[in-house]
């Protein structure tokens, strides 16, 4: 397969995950648009390791790096949105505007 495909793949996941993340007024479905940003970035890092420099694993390294910020993210993301739910019973983040419990 050619790298362009790839490469399509990634911006398709990027465009679709920035559609998520702008157009969601869900906590949950933004947290899902940066996980789909996120894996965007793996496919263009992986495809570029493998045409580029597949002798050299610093691809892999940065993916691999990528995919724990992405967990990390993703508990504290969700530990935030359990957090608010308790105390508003709502996860919309446009009735989360204040700081004020």
């Amino acid at each position: 397969m050619p790298l362009s495909w790839f490469l399509i793949l990634g911006a398709a996941l990027f465009c679709i995950g920035v559609y998520g993340v702008l157009s969601r007024r869900n906590a949950i479905g933004i947290l899902m648009g940066v996980e789909l940003i996120l894996n965007a970035v793996n496919v263009n890092l992986i495809a570029f390791w493998r045409y580029r420099t597949p002798d050299q694993l610093t691809g892999l390294v940065f993916a691999v790096f990528v995919m724990a910020i992405a967990a990390a993210e993703a508990a504290v993301g969700l530990a935030l949105i359990i957090a608010i739910y308790r105390t508003r019973d709502t996860v919309i983040v446009e009735d989360v505007d204040l700081l004020k419990m």
